[in-house]
């Protein structure tokens, strides 16, 4: 499965069987996350046999089966919660792609348990991602309409329009679909307008695009 695939295939998948992640999936894994918070200065960190990063709502009435999770974390800066977004959703595609099912946790998850993992109390966490195999693959999510999200200055090129069609398979909160985007030669500026989750699903929003449009084919602008 390629990324383009996994970006098509992924949906929410809340319910797991429990389970475990196989040592040479979880070794993946690891090396994804560490390779990220070298390049991205982040502190993300894979959870491996445990719930304890959902809370008692999340745990016993949304979700089933959860014992591995992402917790997404890094130092404060004014651009956490975007790289947080973006390389969040690179995690969620590369577990896709080596045949896990993921579950983006925005708001339910157990703030003061997570914290326990982190020795600095400089390293804030901004949520988690559930991992596993999924009782199911999950289903589709209802899309916006193009024209509702996208303007560009002319006729739009074809990595435009494929970034806008896999900008649409990006998970957002309560599946608003907030995005503005706007492009113009080979120009983009792209955010949410989702409120407190704003800057996370711009993050997450850049990462789809990217691999729809292909980083090579433009620039973002603010």
């Amino acid at each position: 499965m390629n990324i383009k695939e996994a970006a098509r295939k992924r949906h929410a998948v809340k319910k797991y069987t429990g389970k475990a992640i196989p040592a040479d999936i979880v070794s993946l894994l690891n090396d994804k996350i560490m390779k990220i918070n070298q390049s991205a200065d982040l502190d993300l960190l894979l959870v491996t046999g445990k719930s304890d990063g959902l809370s008692n709502i999340a745990k016993f009435i949304l979700s089933k089966g959860v014992k591995n999770y992402f917790i997404l974390a890094g130092k404060e800066s004014p651009e956490l919660d975007e790289k947080l977004g973006y390389h969040g959703a690179e995690l969620m595609l590369y577990s896709q792609m080596l045949g896990l099912n993921t579950w983006w946790v925005g708001g339910t998850y157990n703030s003061k348990n997570i914290s326990k993992y982190f020795k600095s109390d400089e390293i804030i966490a901004k949520g988690i991602i559930v991992v596993g195999y999924g009782e199911t693959q999950g289903v589709a999510h209802k899309c916006k309409k193009v024209e509702e999200i996208a303007t560009y200055d002319g006729i739009a090129p074809q990595w435009f329009q494929e970034g806008i069609e896999f900008l649409l398979y990006a998970p957002t909160a309560y599946n608003k679909q907030d995005f503005v985007v706007k492009g113009n030669d080979n120009k983009v500026r792209l955010y949410s307008e989702s409120g407190s989750f704003g800057e996370i699903e711009t993050g997450i929003g850049k990462y789809h695009f990217e691999v729809g449009a292909g980083k090579e084919n433009f620039e973002w602008i603010e």
